[in-house]
């Protein structure tokens, strides 16, 4: 694809973003109009508001739109996004379009916090976040510094290393949490539902703890967008260009570990995301990660909306879990990538 029509491809992705998110929005039992629901967020939007009238939309309604279904969509947006860009990340990084932000045990680690957390009954909150959510986080950022250091070999992180100290050390964390499952047989089914990941109760808190790292993050990763097109030609190529690869690729782990901790302390595990999503955009726009990076956030972000509604509606009123959507969506696409890349080698 030429330069000249990225320019007209983010504001196609936008444009397809504000739609979503506005059929999204209207989407449910309460029946809240399109035109309803703009009003609704419009009177939330300083100065706008001020010439907006909601008088003749029900107060439950409004309610409904500015509580419930507006913070859960925002959410699941920026899950998506986060998603996706770590997952641009570590298959750039990697070299590997299997790649993705679990790859280094970071789901294991969350999920196994948030079990120990179920197991011990800290169903409270602290400051606002879940007690559930902070030991998702710990887990999460525990198992990856021990993949780390496991993998790390004089000072550097071979990549072949750090995919096998990721696969052994999730594998371990995972029958620690299956051991938790068979003692505690009554907090099964809610071990099971977080680890799928799902929005359902999700509000503006929860809002609140992933956006900053996940913007912060996503504009760090992108500063070595460059570089991580360089090292597509191979490490070595790219040191004899001036590129640091032991320092972009720590860089770039930290901060995709980081981001990939906080979204699963809100949403639980949401498999596959960062897998598809790069790895289809990339067919389309190509490798280039300047422009990589943010279309697949865009697209990750509208994708996980999709497949929150679809969670929420598809057998309503029983919600399914979105991380159930996800890998029906990702699962086959990852048998497809497995096939693709064993007639390559």
């Amino acid at each position: 694809m030429e330069k000249h029509n990225y320019l007209k491809i983010f504001p196609l992705l936008l444009m397809t973003l504000m739609i979503t998110i506005s059929i999204s929005l209207v989407i449910g039992v309460a029946n809240v109009t399109i035109i309803d629901s703009i009003k609704i967020i419009l009177k939330t939007i300083p100065i706008i508001g001020d010439y907006i009238d909601v008088s003749n939309i029900q107060k439950s309604h409004i309610a409904i739109i500015q509580n419930i279904r507006l913070p859960r969509v925002l959410l699941s947006f920026l899950v998506g996004y986060g998603l996706s860009i770590v997952g641009v990340a570590f298959q750039g990084m990697l070299k590997n379009p299997m790649a993705d932000p679990f790859i280094v045990g970071t789901s294991s680690g969350a999920a196994l916090g948030a079990s120990i957390a179920i197991l011990l009954k800290l169903n409270k909150m602290f400051f606002g976040i879940g007690i559930v959510s902070i030991f998702a986080f710990t887990g999460a950022l525990l198992a990856t510094l021990i993949v780390y250091n496991m993998a790390r070999i004089k000072g550097k992180v071979p990549v072949t290393t750090l995919l096998l100290a990721g696969i052994a050390t999730g594998q371990f964390f995972t029958a620690i949490m299956s051991f938790i499952m068979t003692i505690s047989t009554r907090d099964v089914s809610t071990i099971i539902f977080w680890t799928m990941g799902s929005f359902s109760g999700r509000g503006w808190n929860h809002i609140q703890i992933a956006i900053i790292p996940v913007l912060l993050g996503s504009i760090i990763i992108y500063i070595f967008s460059k570089d991580l097109n360089i090292m597509l030609l191979g490490e070595d190529s790219a040191q004899n260009m001036g590129v640091e690869t032991e320092k972009v690729k720590k860089v770039i782990l930290i901060t995709s570990v980081l981001i990939t901790a906080f979204l699963v302390s809100v949403s639980g595990i949401i498999g596959f995301v960062g897998l598809i999503v790069p790895h289809m955009v990339r067919l389309l726009m190509g490798p280039d990660h300047r422009i990589l990076i943010p279309a697949s956030g865009l697209v990750g972000g509208i994708f996980l909306i999709v497949a929150d509604t679809l969670s929420r509606t598809i057998i309503a009123p029983t919600e399914v879990p979105v991380g159930i959507i996800t890998a029906l969506a990702g699962g086959p696409f990852f048998i497809y990538l497995l096939r693709k890349t064993k007639r390559t080698v």
